[in-house]
């Protein structure tokens, strides 16, 4: 093409066409017809070359890129109102139609501006010469591609295609995310609704062959849900929801669906499934784990309900598990009298909880009790159970603390040994002091650890703690804070009133906010 683009004297001094009685014609035809079509009049320059054209005439549906629709449009230059037209392939275009009288059809690109921002927009345009101009019909195709491309992202998103099937002309169509749906090629085509049925899921074929007949020779519509198998014997729950359109008869003529991949959410389905299955399972097992803890309270460490009388001591125990439903952790306690009219004082500490650190305890509890009725020396009794728990095969292994005691009733002696344990508090006429510590480290650390007993008369009116760390400890506190804690609370306690221990544990640890175990024996003297 030539370049046709006018001079600006040609644009400030050129006329357009006179207006004849077939332009009021034109007008009317324009304006009736569906679409955007608008009939462009020539503007000449002193020589006759085009310098412009006017909108003489617009249909109802035409618009341009600054919004302006059907009227608003009549009486507009082109060269003013779409700066750089003059110098686009639609101008020439344009110019070349009116020229030849040849029609042109086909697309073209322009560079619009709206609001300030320039895009370039794809034109499909159709030009033809009428009455001395132009007759101009278009539809934007970016904007068409623009809605194919989002319509086809939310089926791929949403896993959805659509199918159309003629039941008069035989004819079916499947969206492109159907094929993938169902893992076939679009080579192939479509599967006719009546041949459907062979590809699903064996269990499932005969109710969709039931499905289709309904919809296809009685217009019942279907929503359900049906295993497909793909070739690759991958199988996908696919949701299937049909229904037609009928004649003067009701017979079904057509027919519109949707199918939806609904694998994902099945999948996801099973999986919560699953997890409440596990909970469950979870749960029934804590349950029966706590009544087989409340059945080995009673039999391996019974709370007792009055205070005890050992060899002359008052003897009081205080016992709170830290895990909410079990009543026994690996914190335990023994006070018996031996076979010698000895009293024999346990309290200790398995590393963990549940029925793991009561296996432990029951294993140390009743070791020990057994070794102390045959008189084993203390610090025998302390190395036999470190070799015990050294030595204990399985993957659940434990380590323990504890203090043992024996107290002779005729020297009013008490011969105690510690493994790892925190020393006994002893309250005399109202003053709290620990005893020194004996030499010994917390049971199933090493092999050969060395163990030492240590001897204190009781006298009358004495009081003794032994309890487990759980009573002393808090969060961001040391142990010695927490030792120097527990002696200040006794001290202010009655110890001598009846069951002293209630008050004393409910001072030193709030309830149901205590992160141990919690072992205590009072013996008082």
């Amino acid at each position: 093409m030539t370049d046709h683009r006018p001079t600006a004297a040609q644009r400030d001094h050129g006329p357009s066409d006179e207006e004849g009685p077939q332009t009021e014609v034109v007008r009317e035809v324009v304006a009736a017809m569906l679409g955007p079509v608008v009939f462009l009049r020539p503007r000449r320059g002193p020589d006759g070359s085009v310098t412009d054209f006017e909108l003489a005439a617009a249909g109802s549906e035409a618009f341009d890129a600054v919004g302006r629709r059907g009227p608003e449009l009549v009486g507009l230059s082109l060269v003013d109102s779409y700066p750089g037209i003059d110098a686009t392939d639609l101008w020439r275009t344009y110019l070349d139609v009116l020229a030849s009288g040849t029609p042109y059809e086909g697309a073209v690109e322009y560079e619009e501006s709206a609001a300030g921002f320039r895009q370039r927009s794809r034109y499909r345009v159709r030009v033809a010469c009428c009455q001395g101009g132009l007759v101009v019909s278009y539809a934007r195709l970016d904007s068409d591609e623009r809605e194919q491309h989002r319509l086809a992202l939310m089926q791929s998103l949403g896993r959805m295609g659509w199918t159309d099937r003629d039941l008069v002309g035989g004819s079916i169509v499947w969206s492109e995310e159907v094929y993938s749906i169902f893992g076939r090629d679009p080579g192939q085509g479509p599967v006719p609704l009546e041949e459907l049925a062979a590809h699903a899921d064996d269990e499932d074929r005969p109710v969709m062959e039931q499905a289709v007949r309904g919809l296809l020779e009685a217009g019942e519509p279907v929503d359900r849900t049906f295993r497909i198998r793909l070739p690759d014997q991958q199988v996908r729950h696919v949701r299937i929801v049909a229904e037609t359109d009928n004649d003067a008869l009701g017979r079904p003529v057509r027919v519109h669906g949707l199918f939806q991949d609904l694998s994902a959410a099945k999948h996801a389905e099973r999986q919560l499934l699953e997890h409440k299955r596990s909970v469950l399972a979870q749960q029934s097992q804590l349950a029966a784990e706590r009544d087989l803890a409340a059945r080995l309270q009673d039999t391996l460490l019974p709370v007792p309900q009055q205070q005890l009388a050992l060899a002359g001591l008052t003897v009081d125990v205080a016992y709170l598990p830290v895990q909410e439903g079990l009543r026994l952790g690996g914190d335990w306690y023994s006070a018996v009298e031996l076979p010698d009219g000895n009293a024999l004082l346990v309290v200790g500490d398995v590393a963990g909880h549940g029925l793991d650190a009561v296996a432990t305890m029951a294993q140390l509890r009743f070791t020990a009790k057994g070794m102390a009725i045959t008189g084993s020396p203390l610090p025998e009794i302390l190395a036999n159970l470190n070799t015990l728990l050294v030595h204990t095969s399985g993957r659940h292994s434990h380590t323990a603390t504890m203090i043992m005691a024996v107290y002779e009733p005729a020297a009013s002696r008490l011969t105690w040994v510690r493994a790892g344990h925190p020393p006994p508090l002893l309250v005399r006429d109202g003053h709290a002091r620990f005893l020194p510590a004996p030499a010994g480290m917390l049971l199933g650390a090493v092999h050969d650890p060395r163990f030492e007993a240590s001897t204190v008369e009781l006298c009358p009116g004495d009081h003794l703690l032994l309890y487990t760390d759980g009573l002393i400890e808090r969060p961001g506190e040391s142990i010695d804070q927490g030792m120097a804690r527990l002696a200040e609370t006794v001290q202010a306690k009655d110890l001598a009133a009846p069951r002293p221990l209630n008050g004393l544990v409910s001072a030193l640890v709030a309830p149901h906010d205590h992160a141990d175990d919690i072992c205590v024996l009072h013996i008082a003297r």
